[in-house]
């Protein structure tokens, strides 16, 4: 087995729900972007369409994170999935994948704490604490300006967050999806419930180990409950520190987290763990993705500065399913057949791949998002 070979996404026995496993033509999935390119009332836009037509030849693509509440954004132009309009946008991008081919899954996301008052009429963030939190983020008239203190959510505001998330969930299957990701990762919301330094509730959401989950768990259900176990994802971060998120015991939180999204037979568990580049975690640092292989049942999915050789070692080695790349699709549209040429000798690594620009990573027009040329 390695990069190219085929693998089926979900357990057939996993529910009764008639979609079933999804068969990948690879195992190379195209990983979340934020490129902060949304059109007015953030909607994905035509160069959104183009984009991920690009990169079709995945084995399944993710979309860049995908608030499912205005209350849950914290970028300038990113996409929703809460209104109509945006509905309609995302329709275009899922037909026009399809026709060529591809298979796309939405990430469902909630920035909790990560955000500013400017984007919610100055109201402020939500969070499971009021706690400071390190950081600045772009306002949606372009300067940069220091995180608030966000305010804890009341016990009574939970369950309707949960609702947002099940209505997101519902939303992208009308919108011609074919599974989504629960973003649980990269200090926002589920993971600021999840991990103990930033949730310091003393109530049912917070304190053990138990009930610091409860509130992620009881959004995997919701949003299984739409879908089907077969067809959602959930991501997980253990060792990202940044936005003042930590917690104390990383490998009992997230293998507890791994076992329980385990048992409700979750198509596949996407873990950010890096092994180079600027994810890469702390040397000092426990790898968990071989604990979290034995304990997750399903597809794992590795996530974090992985390449050609170290994407189709851990395959063949069986330390993984599923490798995602992000920078390496954004610059290479057609990255499975680059990396099949290199395989074959035909080109080398570095004549035969495209370089990412960091300067146009966020915001802007095509330039460093559509432009990136295509193998003749």
């Amino acid at each position: 087995m390695n990069l190219f070979s085929p693998f089926k996404l979900g357990l057939p026995e996993a529910s009764g729900a008639s979609r079933g496993p999804l068969e990948l033509p690879n195992r190379m999935v195209m990983s979340a972007l934020t490129r902060c390119r949304a059109v007015e009332g953030n909607v994905p836009g035509p160069l959104a369409v183009t984009y991920y037509t690009q990169r079709a030849s995945a084995g399944f693509i993710l979309t860049e994170a995908t608030q499912v509440t205005p209350l849950g954004q914290g970028y300038p132009h990113t996409p929703g999935i809460h209104s109509p309009e945006q509905v309609r946008g995302w329709i275009k991008v899922t037909d026009a994948v399809h026709q060529a081919g591809g298979r796309i899954f939405l990430q469902l996301w909630h920035v909790g704490r990560v955000s500013l008052p400017d984007f919610h009429g100055g109201e402020l963030p939500v969070a499971p604490s009021a706690l400071p939190v390190e950081g600045e983020l772009f306002s949606p008239d372009g300067p940069k300006k220091k995180i608030t203190t966000p305010r804890a959510l009341e016990l009574a505001e939970i369950p309707r967050v949960v609702e947002q998330f099940k209505k997101g969930a519902e939303n992208a299957m009308a919108a011609g999806f074919d599974g989504v990701e629960i973003h649980g990762a990269n200090g926002y919301l589920l993971d600021q419930f999840t991990k103990d330094g930033s949730n310091r509730r003393t109530d049912a959401y917070g304190g053990s180990l138990e009930n610091r989950l409860r509130f992620p768990l009881e959004v995997a259900d919701a949003v299984v409950g739409v879908w089907g176990p077969e067809r959602v994802g959930y991501r997980i971060s253990p060792h990202f520190t940044n936005y003042s998120m930590s917690d104390s015991n990383p490998g009992e939180t997230f293998t507890r987290l791994a076992q329980e999204l385990s048992r409700r037979k979750l198509a596949y568990l996407d873990l950010l763990e890096g092994i180079a580049g600027p994810r890469a975690i702390p040397p000092t640092a426990v790898r968990l993705a071989p604990v979290l292989r034995k304990e997750f049942k399903q597809a794992l999915m590795v996530n974090g500065g992985y390449d050609l050789r170290s994407g189709n070692e851990i395959i063949e080695k069986g330390g993984a399913d599923l490798v995602c790349f992000g920078t390496l699709f954004l610059a290479n549209p057609d990255l499975p057949e680059r990396f099949k040429r290199i395989m074959a000798g035909t080109s080398g690594p570095v004549e035969g791949l495209n370089q990412a620009d960091p300067s146009t990573f966020y915001g802007g027009g095509e330039k460093g998002y559509t432009d990136y040329p295509k193998l003749p």
